[in-house]
């Protein structure tokens, strides 16, 4: 079975997320398993604080290292800069990291446990980054409010390359060719969008005939050629 932790302050999000499609069913086969930890267990004041004013001014908030460290030490049963000998990793989810890849996906699904932590607020403290977490990522090349959004695609993503988690083996590596279905022939009728016509005639739309002919020599060809 593969873990999956994730460190947040807003462990609701993930409900929906967990209970729900291909993840809720590789949770009941025990493909897998996700706990979600909420950040604010690890603070020591009465108001739970996470966060603090930037050294040197700025807007907005940081998450503190405090909580952080002691909710990776408690989860790990180990500490900081841990990797459990190669098992087990830890990542920090961050609009200034990596861009995550399927290269990157690929080998974060070789590891049993995979430790997440969800930045808030106008980022985490730059120790994390530094001395807790093993790898700095972002999911693209823009800006969410927060990691969580972050983790569930990793989770999906690394999710897909464990055996038995796809229906069809062959989805784990979807090809990025253009795909059809029924209907062979299908009628686009004239469109309008707030009152403002967007074509004015019906259109014919056809699935491309190489794929109609059964001949697999040419599909192939014709799928690489579109490959993006």
């Amino acid at each position: 079975m593969k873990r999956f932790d994730i460190i947040t302050i807003f462990p609701d999000i993930f409900s929906g997320f967990l209970g729900e499609s291909l993840i809720s069913k590789a949770i009941a086969k025990r493909l897998i398993s996700v706990r979600t930890h909420y950040l604010r267990k690890w603070t020591t004041d009465r108001h739970q604080t996470v966060d603090g004013k930037a050294y040197g001014g700025g807007p907005g908030l940081v998450m503190r290292v405090e909580p952080i460290a002691k909710a990776v030490k408690a989860i790990t049963n180990n500490g900081i800069r841990i990797t459990n000998k190669g098992k087990t990793k830890v990542i920090l989810f961050s609009p200034r990291g990596k861009q995550m890849d399927q290269a990157m996906v690929k080998r974060w699904a070789k590891y049993n446990r995979l430790v997440f932590i969800c930045g808030r607020y106008e980022g985490v403290d730059e120790r994390v980054a530094d001395h807790i977490a093993d790898e700095v990522v972002s999911v693209g090349p823009y800006v969410l409010n927060g990691g969580e959004v972050a983790a569930m695609a990793a989770i999906e993503a690394v999710a897909r390359l464990i055996p038995g988690f796809m229906h069809d083996a062959d989805s784990q590596t979807k090809e990025d060719h253009p795909q059809y279905t029924k209907p062979e022939v299908f009628a686009l009728r004239p469109l309008a969008i707030s009152g403002k016509a967007i074509s004015k005639k019906s259109k014919m739309l056809r699935v491309p005939k190489v794929l109609l002919s059964g001949d697999h020599a040419k599909i192939k060809d014709w799928r690489d050629k579109h490959r993006k």
